[in-house]
């Protein structure tokens, strides 16, 4: 780390120089949304000069200037033509901002590739939020696009792993405020929205790793949304069996206010009475948010973002018939486990958030902002769920009369659960960022302070009676399976901050280096943290290929929040040290043809070494961590990805990975006993007396999220004489999954999470196409630019994917497992429309 900082310092010298003999001229080039464009080619008319813009829209080109104008011409594809005149003496340079508008072929439903490719900067992924909708899913949203590149294992959460990371590991910014998720939540089928809405997005940056300074203190991935900035008054609807959403947008005061307001709904009831719990669920929720933002001078803009969101989850249990396969070269077993419940369970989430921007652009090149933000959240867990169970072998012959029943019983027994959490966390943040563009230095720093306030109740336990006998049994006392108690409050002052320089090396944009620095302090364990981040990128000159060569290396430290904090008995960790990497990658972006159309290939290999790490193990969505720095771990693998189009306007993609990752906690043994004979001491073991024993020092284990292989695709089609009618299919792939056996040593890794294999398909049809001028004038439809109609098929292979286990004891004390599956084949109908 020291050695970095070094070389990141001494590099961080400026170079200036400038001939006398020349004229400069630089800037920025943005979109309708301020959003920088890459690749715009910048061309100096009767002369033979031209240039490309980096992946911050920078460019800057030289010329020996004669005392006449000089035009420069900016092209893109999707976008107008722009020209402008320009007279430099020697010796000067001109700054600008060039702002390009999408061209009249692109509203027509052509979608811009090239700007969402930031080819150099390390570990970008590129998303197409227009596509979200269009994504047969269940959630209709940005993380569902997102699951395509970096795998899943459950289609019913909008969580994500990066790269071998956990949840909450990964960073996301709407409009430079960072958002959060809620904390209790246990279980896919309790998750509402995401915060992100699609249809109001404009911009998706997704960093899956090597992401600069200037983005925060997370180990894994950065999510960075930019809201569209309307220039005229529009909106969206669509309704679904399982979501609705309205969308306006439009300007007001002579241009100089603009605004976003979104309203969604969903119910995932239809999903969830599909699963092998049967019952009454109740499932709802909704959010509504809005971004206004007012040009109250020429140099100034303010912005205002808020977002109201609740969740209820209500589920009354009735039934549950869970069946698991044995099949061996000696024998053939179908175990079945019929459960019959009692009780309820009531969950609720909802958070608040409301931020205040203010802009300043003095000069050209200077930009200053200042953001106040607050975000709420209360959350509410009560549950008393009994559940009485028989568990044995399940008759499969359907011309017997007990077809579907348990006909050889193994074990029988009871178990209650019982929950009253309650959990209130509101997060201050006053924060400062700016930029200055330099011509070949583009500078930019920030600083800012959160105050956090956490009030933690937690009140959980489990019961459990197998064959009369309470777990684990003592007898002459009643004995709880699991409890877990604890109270909580308490505060956090947090200060971070970041400097980084992008620059070019020579002229031309070939060589790009992105350096900078991040500190951060926190109030509650009171420890500092710097972390130095260096990223490169080149474009060979002389090579037939166009190719972008980017590698990144820094240090990226995490410190801890509310989860990592508490341990697995319910107490605080308050002198818990910040999760500590550093990371390397390298990789190559080459630009071709195929099928004479344009394509892309990406690839980029990474590693990650972490300490004081905190251990975790993952049951569905919920993370228990372990509450201490116990462990090292390392992750390493490679990613590729293929964009391309099978057919003309029509883009495709698939994804492929190989990934490892595996930790080793400190102190964690367990002991081994032996009998007189030397046999170790099984529950299959004739003579069960101990004579000796020896501890076993478990090593390097695999990660809850190991995962070997990972691949993903997104395929369109349309029909060849009909483009209104389209084809949508997305498919996602990932190996197995260790699942740890909770509060055991001995058998944590004990088992694996079958491969996760989902493929999900959808279909649309035009019925409106608003270009169209055949609409009569008095046609209620004559507003609407278009509507669509679509049927989705999700899983539609009815694979029976599993994300977890239940443990069952028989009479004779032996433990099987029976998986908790997830989603069956499910239709959906869905109806967009664009007005």
């Amino acid at each position: 780390m020291r050695l970095l900082t070094i070389v990141l310092l001494v590099v961080f010298i400026p170079y200036t120089g400038m001939s006398q003999l020349y004229a400069y001229i630089s800037g920025k080039i943005v979109n309708e949304n301020d959003m920088p464009i890459t690749g715009v080619t910048v061309q100096m008319l009767n002369k033979q000069r031209q240039t490309i813009s980096d992946s911050t829209g920078f460019f800057r080109i030289q010329f020996v200037p004669n005392r006449q104008p000089v035009a420069l011409l900016y092209t893109f594809v999707g976008y107008s033509s722009v020209q402008k005149s320009y007279l430099i003496a020697a010796g000067k340079e001109e700054r600008v901002v060039i702002r390009m508008k999408t061209s009249i072929e692109q509203l027509k439903d052509v979608v811009v590739k090239d700007d969402r490719f930031k080819r150099g900067n390390a570990g970008e992924v590129a998303i197409d939020a227009s596509k979200a909708l269009l994504n047969p899913s269940p959630i209709s949203s940005i993380e569902s696009l997102i699951k395509v590149f970096v795998g899943s294992n459950n289609e019913l959460t909008s969580n994500y792993s990066v790269r071998g990371g956990s949840y909450d590991e990964n960073l996301i910014y709407v409009n430079d405020f960072e958002v959060f998720r809620p904390y209790l939540v246990k279980s896919g089928q309790q998750e509402g929205l995401s915060f992100i809405n699609p249809e109001m997005t404009g911009g998706v940056k997704f960093f899956n790793g090597g992401f600069q300074s200037k983005y925060g203190d997370k180990l894994s991935s950065v999510l960075d949304i930019t809201y569209k900035k309307p220039r005229k008054a529009g909106g969206s609807a669509y309704v679904s069996l399982l979501e609705q959403g309205l969308h306006l947008e439009g300007v007001a005061a002579k241009d100089k206010v603009t605004y976003l307001i979104g309203a969604r709904n969903r119910s995932n009831r239809n999903l969830l009475s599909s699963q092998e719990t049967k019952g009454n669920y109740i499932p709802s929720s909704y959010d509504l948010q809005t971004l206004i933002t007012w040009q109250a001078k020429e140099k100034w803009l303010l912005e205002l973002l808020a977002n109201v969101s609740a969740t209820k989850f209500t589920l009354f249990p009735e039934e549950s018939k869970l069946t698991s396969s044995v099949y061996t070269s000696l024998y053939a077993q179908n175990l079945g486990l019929d459960i019959y419940f009692s009780g309820q369970e009531r969950d609720k989430y909802s958070t608040n958030f409301i931020g205040l921007s203010a802009t300043n652009q003095p000069r050209k090149n200077l930009k200053l902002k200042w953001m106040l933000s607050s975000f709420t959240d209360k959350e509410q867990e009560n549950l008393d769920i009994t559940g009485a169970y028989l568990f044995g072998d399940r008759d499969f012959d359907k011309s017997q009369a007990s077809y579907g029943l348990i006909v050889n019983p193994l074990g029988a027994g009871v178990y209650q659960n019982h929950s009253r959490n309650n959990l209130n966390i509101q997060v201050l943040n006053a924060s400062h960022k700016g930029s200055l563009d330099k011509g070949k230095h583009f500078l930019q720093w920030g600083n800012s302070i959160d105050y956090q306030t956490i009030n933690d109740k937690l009140s959980e336990w489990q019961y459990n009676d197998s064959a009369g006998y309470s777990l684990p049994h003592n007898t002459g006392s009643l004995t709880l399976f699991s409890a877990t108690k604890g109270k909580a409050e308490f505060d956090a002052t947090r200060f971070s901050g970041y400097f980084q320089d992008n620059f070019q090396i020579k002229d031309s944009n070939n060589f790009v280096l992105q350096m900078g620095v991040r500190y951060n302090y926190n109030t509650l364990n009171k420890e500092v943290l710097v972390s130095p981040r260096l990223g490169v990128s080149w474009k060979p000159r002389n090579w037939k290929r166009d190719v972008v060569i980017k590698n990144s290396l820094g240090i990226y430290q995490q410190p801890p929040f509310y989860r990592e904090l508490r341990r697995n008995d319910g107490t605080i960790n308050k002198s818990l040290l910040a999760q500590k990497s550093w990371q390397i990658s390298s990789g190559l972006d080459i630009n071709f043809k195929m099928f004479n159309r344009p394509a892309r290939f990406t690839t980029e290999a990474y590693y990650k070494n972490m300490w004081d790490v905190v251990p975790y193990d993952i049951d569905n969505v919920r993370i228990r961590y372990f509450g201490e720095n116990r462990a090292k771990a390392y992750a390493v693998g490679i990613e590729n990805r293929l964009y391309g189009e099978l057919v003309k306007d029509a883009e495709s993609w698939i994804s492929f990975s190989v990934m490892q990752t595996k930790e080793k906690i400190d102190n964690f043994y367990f002991q081994q006993y032996k009998n007189a004979a030397g046999e170790v001491i099984t529950g299959s073991t004739r003579d069960q007396v101990v004579a000796d024993s020896n501890r076993v020092d478990v090593g390097w284990m695999r990660r809850p999220t190991d995962r070997l292989f990972t691949f993903g695709m997104f395929f369109q089609d349309y029909m060849s004489n009909n483009k209104n009618l389209k084809f949508y299919m997305s498919a996602i792939y990932g190996s197995n999954l260790p699942y740890n056996i909770p509060n055991s040593v001995k058998y944590r890794n004990a088992l694996t999470i079958q491969s996760y294999l989902r493929f999900d398909m959808g279909f649309s049809a035009l019925l409106v196409d608003g270009e169209k001028k055949n609409l009569r004038s008095h046609s209620p439809f004559k507003a609407f630019q278009s509507i669509w109609a679509s049927l989705e098929v999700f899983n539609i292979i009815d694979r029976a994917n599993t994300i977890s286990y239940m443990l069952i004891k028989d009479y004779s004390n032996n433990t099987y497992t029976i998986p908790n599956r997830l989603t069956p084949r499910l239709l959906n109908v869905k109806l967009v429309a664009k007005f």
